[in-house]
């Protein structure tokens, strides 16, 4: 029969103190693998070249609407990249996709796009919606002149 004192009674408490340290290490281990798995598909993705383009994208076109700001390029970069640049936004973006998909989800996610068919996507899909945005652009210039006869026939109508 057990006894108080005969040992056990102190390996039940360091037991209860050790449990929960051990699931928090656990925890930390699963966290730690489940970020893993969100850089990797970063990298896959080439995600931080992709922000950084938009970066330059969205300069260019600011200094297209505004060329009175060309002189101020610089400042407008910068403010640009601390914003919405990938420094700026990586750990965001970490947290979105943390919250977004499981480790699971991530890994089988990965495991898609290092296939040929995987790597076809990434570079397909940015040009297919290039040219989706282009069609709907023409589309809305060819016939804007409906939307303003529209606009036109209700101010009338008032």
């Amino acid at each position: 029969r057990l006894q108080p004192g005969d040992g056990l009674d102190k390996l039940l408490r360091v037991a209860l103190v050790a449990l929960p340290l051990l699931a928090a290490a656990d925890a930390r281990a699963d966290e730690a693998s489940h970020l893993q798995e969100v850089e990797t598909l970063f990298r896959l993705t080439q995600m931080e070249r992709k922000v950084n383009e938009s970066v330059d994208n969205l300069l260019a076109l600011q200094m297209r609407q505004s060329p009175q700001l060309d002189p101020h390029r610089p400042i407008v970069r910068g403010f640009l990249e601390r914003m919405i640049g990938w420094e700026a936004l990586r750990p965001e973006l970490v947290d979105m996709y943390l919250a977004a998909f499981t480790e699971e989800e991530l890994k089988q996610i990965n495991a898609f796009y290092v296939t040929p068919v995987g790597q076809k996507v990434l570079t397909q899909v940015p040009e297919l919606i290039e040219e989706r945005n282009r069609l709907a652009a023409r589309r809305i210039q060819e016939n804007i002149g409906e939307l303003q006869q529209e606009l036109q026939a209700a101010e009338e109508k008032k």
